[in-house]
């Protein structure tokens, strides 16, 4: 796997997200379960952001004295692409995990535990995929097309399917959970289980948190693909992934209030996804210049989310 990553640059990536997340934590534990307003989601969605924009300056300023000058650009402009797709991707997320919190009447003071540990658990999960993923296409070409071709599939998929509610009542996973595990119906604050051994017993937390984690499988085999497409150096797919992921929680909540407002950005997203998985396909005929992705990509979300803002929803069916 060929990478511009040296040894340093990888602890320096490494100190720096975590030091980034024990920030986090610790704000989140002096702050204590409380309900995030939209002035502080808006506050820490900025600070997330301008994170990543810092790491990316220092990335090319970094790679100025050490790469020709255009190579330096290129690859901090294919992690500006990667870092859009994926943030954009990951807007995809936040409306399942309305849906699910909605659907469990989650507590507004418990949703950041679960969104942290969820958070983390991404980031894990991801750096797992994108190095199996880096090596699997370093070895077999024809993976790309692959990815490609997936990808197509699911904006195609997207597309259609979107206003369709999933039935959460028919969900196999959700129905085998409340099948095989001891449960309870109420809340016990933060606790994820209560009693220990034969007569532990499982909170509805936990079954959100399960949910939550499955559905960040579902998305990274949805989203690592798409970066894949932008550029092949698994130090900025991961980068740009992990400052995507980061963000995530104060998103959420920065979002939740307004998902009915934006009902045709998923119609963006879906064109996004047949736009890279037809780039995925086509790579070895014509490649399409970072540049060019980077302002497709931005045009189709800006626009979805304008006419979002122009064009009302239509009512549901038998709405008076």
């Amino acid at each position: 796997m060929e990478t511009i990553a040296t040894p340093l640059m990888w602890v320096v990536f490494t100190a720096f997200v975590l030091a980034a997340l024990a920030v986090d934590l610790l704000v989140l534990r002096q702050n204590g379960p409380h309900k995030v307003s939209t002035r502080e989601a808006l506050l820490w969605s900025a600070a997330w952001i301008a994170l990543a924009l810092v790491f990316n300056a220092g990335l090319w300023w970094y790679l100025q004295g050490r790469l020709p000058g255009p190579e330096a650009d290129r690859i901090a402009l294919e992690f500006l692409t990667g870092y859009l797709v994926e943030k954009a991707l990951a807007v995809d997320n936040i409306f399942v995990f309305l849906m699910l919190f909605t659907y469990f009447g989650v507590p507004a003071q418990s949703q950041q535990r679960v969104l942290i540990l969820g958070v983390l658990g991404a980031i894990v999960l991801r750096g797992i995929l994108i190095f199996v993923g880096a090596a699997l296409i370093a070895k077999f070409h024809w993976v790309l097309y692959l990815f490609g071709a997936f990808l197509l599939f699911t904006g195609v998929k997207m597309f259609w399917a979107v206003g369709q509610e999933p039935d959460m009542d028919k969900n196999p996973i959700l129905r085998w959970i409340t099948g095989h595990l001891p449960l309870i119906r109420r809340y016990h604050g933060e606790a994820l289980w209560i009693g220990e051994g034969r007569r532990r017993k499982y909170t509805p937390l936990f079954v959100v948190l399960v949910m939550i984690a499955i559905t960040d499988v579902i998305f990274a085999v949805d989203s690592i693909p798409a970066i894949f497409a932008i550029t092949l150096d698994p130090f900025i797919v991961l980068t740009s992934n992990v400052f995507a992921v980061l963000g995530l929680r104060a998103l959420y909540f920065l979002l939740a209030d307004m998902a009915d407002r934006f009902h045709l950005l998923a119609y963006g997203l879906a064109l996004v996804l047949v736009f890279i998985g037809t780039k995925m396909l086509i790579i070895d005929v014509f490649k399409i210049p970072v540049a060019v992705s980077l302002g497709v990509v931005g045009a189709t979300l800006v626009a979805s989310m304008v006419l979002s803002l122009l064009i009302k929803p239509k009512a549901p069916a038998g709405a008076a």
